[in-house]
């Protein structure tokens, strides 16, 4: 099947989004493929965080549609978003700092299996949960470390620990804010191959500011603006596009392949 006649997996259509009379997300469309790996681009202050919270269910939008498979899901809890097969991790680093690798995997494993309190089983026998566990454990590179705490991890293999927890259920559109932000430029040539296996097969819609990230990695690219998303394209046409170097960086003359 050719990349354009493969089925949308998640619109938005005319997303609004105020906090109080203050507009962030102001008419905001786009459409995202099943199957490719589109990055959200713009300025500080763009509304990038406030979007992928209105997908992810931690806001509410003022006005719009957020379609995920043909259904819905503007107004839905996080929880239930999750369930539909949408995951995401966060810009600040969102780990069980206590818990070893091993524990932190496990335990979000479990959830995605519906696992509560579970004090009458022995976690040992709950196979699927153990091999799912070390399956993830081996994606993201954590084998030798799945008995350290996550406090005591480096920062870059706490995002790698993070992004683990986000694919520990399998979830078919996985959504990442800014996996490499603070890595050095070793360390986000590591992630951006970490975050290509764990997203090979599904879709991704990532925020990214570093822009040999996102040109080595995605399909296509939205750039957001004010609250609107003035640009979807390829990343050449993006590169090439005149109101996005103008808007973006403040220069028309300016190169978006060398923003930050």
């Amino acid at each position: 099947m050719s990349e354009n006649a493969m089925p949308t997996i998640l619109e938005l259509r005319d997303l609004h989004k105020k906090f109080g009379n203050t507009p962030i997300i102001c008419g905001a469309d786009l459409q995202l493929k099943q199957g490719e790996r589109l990055a959200l681009i713009g300025p500080n202050g763009a509304g990038k965080s406030t979007l992928f919270n209105l997908i992810s269910g931690r806001t509410a939008a003022s006005s719009g549609e957020i379609i995920l498979r043909d259904k819905q899901i503007s107004g839905l809890s996080p929880f239930q978003i999750n369930r539909l097969g949408l995951a995401r991790s966060f810009q600040i680093t969102n780990i069980f700092p206590q818990l070893s690798v091993q524990e932190n995997l496990r335990v979000a494993v479990l959830s995605s299996h519906g696992y509560r309190k579970v004090f009458w089983r022995r976690l040992s026998t709950l196979r699927a949960v153990s091999q799912r566990t070390a399956d993830v454990m081996q994606q993201c590179g954590l084998q030798t470390q799945r008995d350290t705490l996550g406090c005591d991890l480096s920062y870059a293999a706490q995002r790698a620990l993070e992004i683990g927890i986000t694919i520990a259920g399998d979830a078919d559109l996985i959504l990442l804010d800014e996996p490499t932000a603070g890595m050095s430029r070793d360390e986000s040539a590591v992630a951006t191959e970490l975050i290509r296996r764990v997203s090979a097969g599904k879709t991704l819609l990532m925020i990214e500011h570093d822009m040999e990230v996102v040109f080595g990695l995605v399909d296509r690219i939205a750039v957001l603006v004010e609250g609107r998303i003035i640009a979807c394209d390829t990343p050449l046409a993006i590169r090439s596009n005149r109101l996005v170097q103008a808007a973006y960086l403040g220069s028309a003359d300016a190169d978006v392949g060398a923003a930050p």
